[in-house]
């Protein structure tokens, strides 16, 4: 149940950290997702490793370059997902965005490495099942899709905007952006199946079951929060926005920074205390839990931001029901996974 628990708050964490990028209106998506990056960066992977591995230098040497290596890797291709998904949120919603790409992430996170690592898995009835969840889990991924894109449609029309066909063509990059930030976001999850290495030899210096996964994240976190800080730092030059930062900024923008910074990296954190406490097939049974929370949270704030406000029945049930497909499918998930660990 601790381990359940955990994972699911990481999941509520992932969903929330992003919140801030809606409700600073008067800073650029590169004010706070920059400084949400630096406040990630500075404040927790390298104090964590440093607070609860001993002996890290020696634990990363011990290691070998290759497990870090692939580790920062991992953590290049979550940073690149991370911008796609930062900016996928501001352009579809909390509720529409995560689903989405959760349902994205997913199909990519859980078959991947798996048939990477254990490729006879996948012919096991375990690794059937997950197939199938996977394939129940892009009609969800669908559905919410065509929600969203009459939602769109619905406003634009209200508005009488909708000349040119401007509407769809945002939809459709913004769906790029969801499908980019699915397949690379889901690197996130790579790191505790591939990170072994580093976690035994954090174990075998006296780390702690927590401190062992900080060793492995420390790495893959430096290297998604360089990613997203100097992508920022670079639109923020190039628009000269930068100033935003102190002319229009307020105390209120700056502790929504702060705690975009702090949660963004401890969702994983507290998510990897979970998969820890898991066993072996841990990251595989605990991320559809994981990614179940991130949907369920975002859309509830999603309904409470007034998100899907003024959209037809029709699409207001259309979205629901992408979302009980989505939560079937991480139903699905759940038993596949704990045939894959039996």
């Amino acid at each position: 149940m601790i381990a359940d628990g955990l994972v699911i708050l990481g999941g509520v964490l992932a969903a929330l950290f992003i919140v801030p990028t809606t409700t600073t209106p008067r800073w650029k998506w590169e004010n706070i997702w920059g400084l949400g990056s630096l406040v990630a960066l500075l404040a927790v992977p390298w104090p964590l490793a440093w607070a609860t591995v001993p002996h890290l230098g020696e634990v990363y040497r011990a290691a070998g370059f290759w497990p870090i290596a692939l580790a920062f890797l991992f953590g290049v291709g979550w940073g690149l997902g991370g911008i796609f998904w930062g900016q996928a949120i501001v352009m579809l919603g909390l509720g529409l965005g995560t689903s989405i790409m959760v349902g994205l992430v997913n199909v990519f996170g859980s078959p991947v490495p798996l048939a990477i690592k254990e490729p006879a898995k996948l012919l096991s009835p375990g690794g059937l099942l997950l197939l199938a969840a996977m394939a129940v889990l892009i009609c969800g991924v669908a559905i919410c899709a065509w929600a969203g894109k009459r939602r769109d449609g619905e406003r634009l029309a209200a508005t009488s905007n909708a000349a040119g066909g401007r509407g769809h063509a945002s939809f459709g990059v913004a769906l790029l952006f969801c499908l980019l930030a699915g397949a690379l976001s889901a690197m996130n999850n790579f790191g505790p199946i591939f990170g072994q290495r580093i976690m035994e030899s954090a174990s075998a210096a006296g780390a702690s079951e927590l401190g062992k996964m900080n060793a492995m994240w420390a790495p893959l976190f430096t290297a998604n929060y360089l990613i997203n800080g100097g992508y920022a730092l670079y639109l923020m030059v190039r628009r000269g926005t930068l100033r935003l930062i102190v002319t229009q900024g307020s105390y209120g923008y700056f502790l929504q920074a702060l705690f975009m910074g702090i949660a963004w990296p401890m969702c994983l954190v507290v998510y990897g205390m979970g998969v820890n406490r898991l066993g072996t097939y841990g990251a595989y049974t605990a991320y559809p839990m994981f990614l179940g929370a991130m949907i369920l949270t975002g859309n509830l704030v999603g309904v409470l931001r007034g998100e899907w406000r003024g959209s037809s029945t029709l699409t207001r049930t259309a979205m629901a029901t992408g979302i009980l497909v989505l939560a079937t499918a991480f139903v699905v998930l759940g038993q596949a996974n704990r045939w894959l660990a039996s």
